[in-house]
């Protein structure tokens, strides 16, 4: 391989995280928030204000419910771990950071930087804990456009992301038409489970009922880790992570065990009140009655044995956004890691999305 070819496959490297923080942020339940506080990774420059094409190479990467903004590279902060989409996002790839200038956000709500549950009410000096507003998707969306705002950003090629960051690419497209040229939701839909409601109850319930949740004013304390835990355990196996994980751990007990380790992991760092905001923001969610409004191209992405969002939906959804005038395209990963497999198949949906990327990149000039 020449030096020329070399550069073109290499990583991102160490990144950091970054801050934004909005003040007096109005938020859905009619709350106005003091500071509401967004963390954030970038890779690549954003085009100088100077230029033909200031601020407007930028691509806005979003993430799942119970995942963290770190896309891409390694970064300390998240145990220097490859970031979720590495295999997409850098120089060369097909979200090509020789080009593009890509802001990976957190959720507002969300554990991993972002004010939350458990970031100081400014009124009170005390965690927020169950008194953090009942936040919408629309606020998420708000909080990141004015991060987008702040750093320069005129406009962008696109906003991609997987799962709950698909229903963030959805609300992106009808809320801000005219500042995007594409979007590409991945193993998502257009609109949250009808079920969300009784989901939400359930998970209030379940985590009330632990001697741990103490009314949800437990923080400086144990936290709800068992139960977090057993919520992240069935989650991971309902994501696909058995299959993920089968050519590792071809022993049944030894999977298990790597399983539990991961969930525990990932509880020691995750509030459990960020399961119920996040889960409450998606009450109502449907980005359908609204397609017309759309004006980006989209390229809707399912796998094959996701259980989520199978791939019998992807007809009514491409017919409903053709008939709404958007030029829309599908692909189906063929994957058995089910709701997981963006990441770690991204080889399988690749060259999809860089032939998708290439004349929209190419547009910059």
């Amino acid at each position: 391989m020449n030096d020329a070819a070399a550069l073109r496959t290499q990583d991102i490297g160490t990144v950091h995280d970054q801050f934004f923080t909005l003040r007096d942020f109005p938020v859905a339940d009619g709350t106005v928030m003091p500071e509401a506080t967004i963390v954030y990774e970038t890779y690549g420059r954003l085009a100088p204000p100077d230029g033909p094409n200031g601020g407007r190479n930028a691509v806005l990467v979003t993430h799942g419910y119970t995942g963290s903004h770190h896309a891409a590279g390694r970064n300390p902060a998240n145990g220097n771990q490859p970031g979720s989409w590495d295999g997409l996002i850098g120089p060369g790839k097909p979200i090509d950071t020789d080009k593009l200038f890509v802001v990976a956000s957190n959720m507002l709500g969300s554990s991993f930087g972002s004010t939350n549950a458990a970031s100081l009410n400014p009124p009170t000096g005390k965690p927020y804990g169950p008194d953090f507003p009942a936040i919408g998707i629309r606020d998420i969306v708000t909080a990141q456009k004015a991060l987008l705002d702040s750093l320069g950003v005129k406009h962008l090629v696109a906003v991609a992301g997987p799962s709950y960051g698909g229903y963030q690419a959805f609300q992106w497209a009808v809320a801000y038409p005219d500042f995007m040229d594409a979007i590409v939701p991945v193993n998502t839909a257009p609109w949250a489970s009808v079920n969300t409601d009784k989901q939400l109850a359930e998970l209030e319930a379940r985590l009330a009922a632990d001697p741990e949740w103490r009314g949800g004013r437990y923080h400086g304390q144990a936290g709800c880790k068992t139960v977090l835990t057993e919520i992240r355990i069935e989650t991971l196996k309902r994501y696909g992570i058995e299959a993920n994980l089968a050519s590792r751990y071809p022993d049944p007990a030894e999977r298990e065990a790597a399983i539990r380790q991961q969930a525990a992991n990932w509880a020691r760092n995750w509030d459990a009140h960020s399961l119920i905001i996040l889960r409450r923001a998606l009450l109502g969610f449907d980005t359908r009655p609204d397609f017309a409004k759309i004006k980006a191209k989209v390229l809707y992405i399912l796998c094959r044995s996701d259980a989520l969002f199978p791939p019998k939906i992807a007809p009514a959804v491409i017919a409903a956004l053709k008939e709404a005038g958007v030029e829309a395209g599908y692909f189906e990963i063929d994957s058995d890691m089910g709701h997981s497999s963006s990441g770690a198949e991204h080889a399988k949906w690749s060259p999809v999305l860089r032939e998708f990327l290439a004349p929209l990149v190419a547009g910059l000039g």
